[in-house]
């Protein structure tokens, strides 16, 4: 998926210096977050809101999501109302659903192995 509407630069900045979380309870899935209560709110939200203005709706096996892709890194919500969300994720492109599945490297999901 090609990129539109980059990050502005505040954002930028934010999104690559704040300390990512990694998913330690989705080996299968490789990722990072942040959570909404450990980093400036305000600047959350408008990544929250950049990701979904400027987003593509994907999928991660039947659940739609809006993903947005800049400089190999796949950026997401679970889709709740902006007050009710709380953690940004994101991972390397290639760890994404997309790229698996169009790769064939998509886990088992019974037992998180690669099929």
């Amino acid at each position: 998926m090609e990129e539109r509407g980059r990050f502005p630069e505040d954002l930028g900045r934010f999104v690559n210096d704040e300390r990512w979380t990694f998913a330690k309870t989705m080996p299968e899935w490789p990722h990072e977050y942040l959570v909404r209560e450990r980093v400036d709110e305000s600047m959350f939200e408008r990544v929250v809101n950049h990701i979904r203005a400027n987003g593509y709706e994907g999928r991660f096996y039947q659940t739609k999501i809006t993903y947005y892709e800049e400089s190999g890194l796949v950026y997401w919500t679970m889709g709740a109302p902006l007050s009710e969300t709380i953690i940004i994720n994101r991972c390397q492109k290639e760890d994404s659903f997309e790229y698996r599945s169009a790769n064939g490297t998509l886990p088992s999901r019974a037992t998180g192995t690669q099929q």
